[in-house]
């Protein structure tokens, strides 16, 4: 059984079956269609504001993008240390930027406190540095964590009063938006976001995000930003397809309350077993914990994978459940687990 991550599983039924359909006849090109207009309105719906929709296929260049409206490139994106824009996109905000620099800021648990950002701002005052243009929040974050929408709200007002937009990459923002029982407007633009990286793909859709863009005067230049990186599908509706069946009644919250219980419940059972320390608050559907060599190994010769995280050698683990696993699989995980730790 694969718990290295939630990108492993395949998608849902239902979205697999909404692309089928949109095969049938044809369909304007480059998101002329009906399919990319229709999740543009549901998205407003959702987001109960007129806000501008992108559909895209990958969570890096819907951030790439995304912070280019907000960043020129002589300009300054704040993160967390840990935020994916920082470790795992290999330059890709650099590059559609035109060289705008990342300024990666620390903070426990993955979270960047008020005062963090508020240091860094008063400590770039040269005219000579590159200017504060953007700030980047992930939610979750990168280490299963979330931002209560008081803590985004304190964090926009100050990245506002220092002349920056707000960025939140939001490819788990489904598991994030159970976890804190509040609307999607709650969450993001009533809480000064500018701008979401809103995923799909985490939760169950084949290749699908968006961005969501709630500040209107950007849109327009996000057309031709995406024209211009090779983001604009000539096929688009397949893309939108995914959208409005992950969209419709509701299933990308009941996918992501399914992945957010298990992960609880493999939480829960974890805490119990000797020599497992959980490292995080478990908020979302990511799980970290130090683990004896040991019985990583042991579980791993019985076929259960988990991401090593971390420093070689720690003995630090991230296991993830994504939208379809299954009590009766994190049971079976759990009792080998214990198996393996009464043995030792």
């Amino acid at each position: 059984m694969d718990f290295r991550s939630d990108n492993i599983s395949g998608a849902a039924p239902e979205i697999l079956e909404a692309v089928v359909r949109a095969n049938e006849g044809t369909a304007g090109a480059y998101g002329e269609d009906d399919w990319t207009a229709r999740v543009e309105r549901r998205l407003q719906e959702v987001f109960e504001t007129d806000c501008r929709a992108f559909p895209i296929v990958t969570g890096t260049a819907a951030n790439a993008l995304a912070l280019a409206l907000l960043t020129p490139p002589h300009g300054t994106v704040f993160c967390h240390e840990e935020a994916h824009i920082q470790v795992s996109e290999c330059g890709a905000v650099e590059l559609y930027t035109g060289g705008a620099k990342l300024l990666p800021l620390p903070g426990d648990h993955g979270k960047l406190a008020p005062e963090t950002l508020s240091e860094a701002l008063r400590c770039l005052p040269d005219p000579d540095r590159t200017v504060p243009a953007a700030f980047s929040l992930t939610q979750i974050t990168e280490v299963g964590t979330v931002y209560g929408t008081d803590e985004v709200a304190a964090l926009s007002d100050i990245a506002r009063a220092g002349g920056m937009g707000v960025h939140m990459d939001g490819a788990r923002f489904a598991n994030a938006l159970v976890a804190l029982g509040c609307t999607p407007a709650e969450a993001t633009w009533k809480a000064g976001v500018d701008v979401l990286s809103f995923g799909a793909t985490k939760n169950g859709a084949l290749m699908a995000d968006a961005i969501v863009v709630f500040r209107p005067e950007l849109a327009e230049t996000l057309t031709y930003r995406r024209l211009r990186g090779g983001h604009l599908l000539s096929k688009l509706r397949f893309v939108s397809a995914q959208l409005e069946a992950y969209l419709k009644g509701d299933l990308w919250l009941r996918l992501a309350a399914q992945a957010n219980a298990a992960a609880r419940r493999l939480a829960e059972g974890l805490a119990g077993v000797p020599g497992v320390e959980l490292l995080h608050p478990v908020e979302g559907n990511e799980i970290f914990c130090h683990m004896p060599a040991a019985l990583a190994e042991g579980l791993a010769s019985r076929g259960f994978l988990m991401h090593p995280w971390g420093p070689a050698g720690a003995g630090e683990m991230r296991l993830v459940c994504a939208f379809d696993r299954t009590e009766e699989e994190v049971d079976a995980l759990l009792a080998a687990a214990r198996q393996l730790a009464q043995s030792e």
